[in-house]
């Protein structure tokens, strides 16, 4: 009894210790800090303590700052580690693994007030932006020079570059283009004691020292606040135009999906939709465009700027010789625009489908993607909740949604079951347990399914020497 009130004690006292350490930091931010950068509505407060995830908060905020500067972020993180309160910045909270949830007495640091582009440059083939600028924004505004930045998450009407390279985010143009990682030139940060740093220089080439840039995008926030980001930049691409394909089968549409990846006419888009998935799209949107009925849908895209016609005519063929059930070409913009829109409702056609849902995000080699679909309908089978996935076969990405009803705590239960169990089997095929939306708290404890305890531990002591107070995003991403 005397150990347990002695440690009731030391805990009393560390919680007061840590509430007047926070009050300190919060009285220092709003000295240093313009009257702008405070956001004291209670009700944004609250909205944005949680991102897309839904997942529970770990605490309450000290506060909601919204920068408008990397001056002030660099004051924002020299008064926090001073104090040693936490900071979890923010961009459009589209993230699906908690990465931008609010932990107990930190500062939100919102970026999205930092929405710039600051330069376009046609000849170096680079924009020089800030974090909170929104995908799709700065596509149009490259576009505006013809230029093009490939990266195109689902979201990207509303997430942010920012939060783009602090996940290093994915999309369907991956299977040509690649990802964020393959599109950042060089970046700046604000390191967790307020220094502010540039990664590498903006040339195309640059190996002195070791690869920084690379090592912050997609450290979720953990090692530094990125305040501005240069990317590379393409020229715009032809007219988009394509395939969609209904099959009877996975099976089938993995098959037409192989023998286009094995040819010479490369998509820039090849995204796969199960039975489930189709089936809950067509709910949602009866009017998708998607073949109703069928057991998978095929969207395949061109960009060509020469011989798209060529590679729409082998997608055609390759597709009508694995049995296709149906075939729509799409040559105009409206008609693509309206498929890959289909494609997007993904998430939201399976959240309607049973009140709720869990999405996983994996990713194995393309040899080993009809075995996982296999095993996912096996899976939904045993624990009797339909598991929708949905993809980008092209380069062996998944997302398996679990539908559950929310009301039923033992659907909840087996459904969280059956996403550790999806994390296992992204793993025993070879791959990862996030492909592109990040670890965050969401996938944290599934870490040493992939990790061994070496790299876990080389992972933690470069965290240290970045942020050795821990007060950068703590509980995330490692």
């Amino acid at each position: 009894m005397i150990d347990r009130h002695v440690a009731d004690i030391v805990r009393f006292v560390d919680a007061i210790t840590a509430g007047d350490t926070r009050l300190d930091a919060l009285t220092a931010l709003r000295a240093e800090l313009p009257t702008a950068a405070f956001v004291d509505d209670a009700e944004v407060v609250v909205a944005r303590s949680v991102d897309a995830s839904f997942i529970p908060p770990d605490g309450a905020p000290l506060c909601l700052v919204a920068p408008s500067s990397t001056a002030e972020v660099s004051t924002v993180l020299r008064i926090a580690n001073a104090h040693r309160v936490p900071v979890v910045a923010q961009g459009g909270l589209t993230g699906l693994a908690g990465g931008a949830s609010a932990v107990e007495g930190c500062v939100l640091l919102d970026l999205t007030r930092m929405d710039q582009v600051l330069r376009v440059d046609p000849v170096d083939q680079v924009a020089v932006v800030q974090p909170g600028v929104i995908t799709a924004d700065l596509n149009r505004a490259v576009a505006a020079h013809g230029l093009f930045y490939p990266p195109d998450p689902a979201s990207w009407d509303t997430c942010t570059i920012g939060g783009n390279v602090a996940t290093n985010a994915g999309g369907m143009r991956c299977v040509k283009y690649g990802v964020t990682r393959d599109f950042v030139r060089t970046l700046e940060v604000v390191l967790a004691d307020g220094t502010v740093v540039r990664t590498r220089p903006i040339t195309v080439k640059a190996v002195a020292g070791l690869d920084m840039t690379s090592l912050f995008v997609g450290s979720e926030g953990t090692l530094g606040v990125i305040t501005e980001i240069t990317v590379s930049l393409l020229p715009a691409p032809g007219p988009v135009r394509g395939v969609s394909a209904g099959f009877r089968t996975v099976a089938d549409a993995m098959d037409a999906a192989n023998e286009i990846m094995a040819g010479p006419h490369r998509p820039s888009t090849l995204e796969l939709l199960d039975a489930v998935v189709v089936d809950a799209v067509c709910r949602l949107s009866p009017d998708a465009g998607l073949p109703a009925g069928a057991g998978a849908w095929l969207l395949i895209l061109t960009d060509a700027r020469v011989g798209g016609d060529d590679d729409v005519a082998e997608y055609e063929r390759v597709c009508a010789a694995h049995g296709a059930i149906s075939l729509d070409a799409a040559d105009d913009v409206a008609h693509v625009e309206r498929l890959l829109a289909a494609r997007r409702q993904l998430n939201p056609a399976l959240r309607e489908y049973r009140g709720a849902s869990l999405n996983d995000d994996v990713s194995v080699p393309r040899t080993r993607l009809v075995d996982i679909f296999t095993r996912l309908a096996e899976l939904s089978e045993e624990i009797g909740l339909p598991i929708g996935t949905g993809g980008h076969v092209g380069d062996g990405n998944l997302h398996p949604v679990i539908c559950y009803d929310p009301a039923d705590p033992a659907q909840l239960a087996v459904a969280r079951d059956g996403h550790e169990r999806i994390m296992a089997l992204a793993v025993e095929f070879g791959g990862t347990i996030s492909g592109e939306h990040g670890i965050g708290t969401e996938k944290l404890a599934a870490l040493d399914l992939e990790l061994t305890p070496r790299v876990r531990e080389v992972q933690h002591a470069l965290k240290a020497v970045l942020d050795p107070h821990g007060i950068l995003n703590p509980g995330k991403k490692l």
